[in-house]
């Protein structure tokens, strides 16, 4: 159930079309469905006002279509599913039409929404290996309901790629910057950009980068403005973050 759901709901009391006893009825329908391998919150959009995404990771492909079955069946029309490899992506797109960016190892089932942020979110990436993570952040920012540019391999060990793409680094309401190594880029995007900027350190890099550590700790430090950082390799947690921000002007 979304929170449109629960204003149609109260808009139909309001206009006599509903009485008071059936909204209750279907506002009490269990918040959670209990399947044994899994607790399916039903009622996270309407706290949230995004739907539960499935973690695919540590999932078998049945228990994944068991959950995403419960999504739809109670009317989900968009069913996020994160970190899939390619052999659970086949089995899944037995049961579904699963939509799969196998780089990213996420996918959708379902339609994207329109989008309907504020403005524009832009996700960038140091170098192309740095891609991978990076198409974590935009396919999550776009089903839920975002406009996303990309902008990858802008690193700065050739800073003029970056400038070169300004504009669209402007008008963004939100900016996604990936990248490991020494996790550079997050500031010097923060010291051009005069939106938030969510900084996402990626385990790619030599020895001493410490499977990501190293980008971490940088970004952590970094010395512009307006810059917040999520864990290594988060894709998700960036894209989630993202589109939050850019959805800010219509939380009631």
């Amino acid at each position: 159930m979304s929170r449109e759901s629960v204003y149609q709901i109260l808009e139909h009391v309001r206009d006599g079309e509903l009485s008071v006893a059936d909204a209750v009825t279907q506002l009490k329908l269990e918040p959670f469905q209990d399947l044994g391998y899994a607790k399916v919150d039903h009622h996270r959009a309407i706290r949230q006002g995004t739907p539960e995404i499935i973690y695919g990771a540590g999932k078998t492909p049945g228990q994944i279509v068991g959950i995403a079955r419960a999504m739809l069946e109670r009317g989900q029309e968009t069913v996020l599913i994160t970190r899939i490899d390619k052999a659970a992506a086949e089995e899944i797109s037995k049961s579904f039409e699963l939509h799969y960016n196998e780089l990213g190892r996420i996918g959708y089932l379902g339609t994207l929404p329109e989008p309907d942020g504020d403005g524009s979110i832009v996700v960038c990436t140091g170098g192309t290996s740095d891609i991978p993570v990076a198409e974590e952040a935009a396919v999550t920012a776009e089903a839920l309901g975002n406009r996303v540019t990309r902008l990858y391999d802008v690193g700065v060990s050739g800073v003029h790629r970056l400038l070169r793409n300004m504009e669209p680094i402007m008008r963004a309401r939100c900016i996604v910057a990936v990248a490991g190594m020494e996790g550079a880029l997050p500031s010097v995007v923060g010291g051009l950009a005069d939106s938030p900027v969510i900084a996402v350190p990626t385990s790619v890099g030599y020895g001493a980068s410490l499977g990501g550590i190293a980008a971490l700790l940088s970004m952590l430090n970094s010395c512009a403005s307006g810059v917040s950082v999520v864990n290594i390799d988060n894709g998700f947690g960036a894209g989630y973050l993202a589109s939050m921000i850019n959805h800010l002007s219509q939380k009631p």
